[in-house]
């Protein structure tokens, strides 16, 4: 079993940047595919990008191309998700998750077997 938590979110205008970091402990993240979620107040949780176990397939959902990089760091047992370019939209809680599944583009939240406790994210207009 793998336990995640997630750092990084807060504050920050809109046109800014924050990046997130999703640490893993009691096995190696790179056997999972992983992913980063959102879920905003009102709204269904969504995929937001993810990433294979090797590091070399990445998904990103069309709200977040070109403005987010999804990327792990095996040695540091963590993945990260770059946000650049920050619109109020992108409020939400920000959820790292872990799948036993081999990556697919297709992967939904229940397809994710282990889930951290979420990093909130504001973005001030």
């Amino acid at each position: 079993q793998v336990q995640l938590v997630e750092f990084g979110g807060g504050l920050v205008q809109a046109g800014g940047s924050l990046r997130l970091s999703c640490a893993a402990s009691g096995r190696t993240l790179s056997s999972y595919t992983t992913g980063w979620f959102r879920q905003a107040p009102g709204k269904e949780r969504e995929s937001v990008a993810a990433v294979s176990r090797s590091g070399a397939i990445k998904y990103y959902s069309d709200s977040v191309k070109g403005r987010f990089t999804i990327s792990r760091d095996n040695a540091k047992n963590t993945v990260y998700l770059q946000m650049n370019s920050l619109k109020p939209e992108d409020t939400a809680v920000y959820y790292c998750a872990a799948a036993q599944k081999a990556f697919d583009t297709s992967m939904r939240s229940h397809e994710y077997d282990y889930w951290g406790q979420g990093t909130q994210v504001t973005v001030s207009s």
